[in-house]
């Protein structure tokens, strides 16, 4: 008796099909979360536009809110968490600080590695231990909505983790 062949789409099985997925989503979601720790928001001073889309005669200016990206807007998390945080005797500052200093970068640099395929496995624990971080920061200071959103990524990464043998676009197979 033969062992049946499993159904393909593009010769990919329904597991790297899965695996692929769930690579794609956790390395745009990590990679997004980290690029917006480089943005704020500025308000510009525009002309008020007339129906054709010119300047206004009469010279009036109005306030416009843009989104801007650069490394001199880093922030780790909002002023308010990072304010709550400080004051839970839990979260030793001196621990803290090189966190904040981390967490963009770090999300960043594992978005990247997860798409392009590196390490997944690897890749995969370090982006576990990252939200169980991120999670235990959030259980001391009772933000349980942030701490269900960040149970269901880490269900994600270990979902992914059980798919991993089934990986069959990377650069590196471990």
């Amino acid at each position: 008796m033969s062992t049946p062949t499993p159904t393909t789409v593009f010769g990919l099985t329904g597991q790297s099909l899965a695996f692929l997925s769930l690579r794609l989503w956790l390395g745009t979601r990590a990679f997004f979360t980290g690029l917006e720790k480089y943005s704020a928001k500025i308000t510009v001073q525009e002309p008020m536009l007339d129906a054709a889309g010119q300047p206004d005669m009469s010279g009036v200016m109005m306030d416009v809110e843009k989104k801007i990206y650069g490394l001199k807007y880093y922030h780790a998390l909002p002023d308010t968490l990072q304010t709550k945080f400080a004051a839970e005797p839990l979260l030793p500052g001196f621990l803290c600080t090189p966190f904040y200093a981390l967490l963009g970068p770090a999300l960043i640099l594992l978005g990247v590695l997860l798409l392009a395929g590196v390490a997944n496995r690897l890749t995969l624990f370090a982006m576990a231990v990252l939200y169980v971080s991120l999670t235990l920061g959030l259980m001391l200071i009772g933000q349980d909505a942030g701490v269900s959103w960040l149970a269901i990524h880490v269900g994600l990464v270990a979902l992914a983790l059980t798919l991993v043998d089934h990986n069959r676009f990377a650069i590196t197979r471990t």
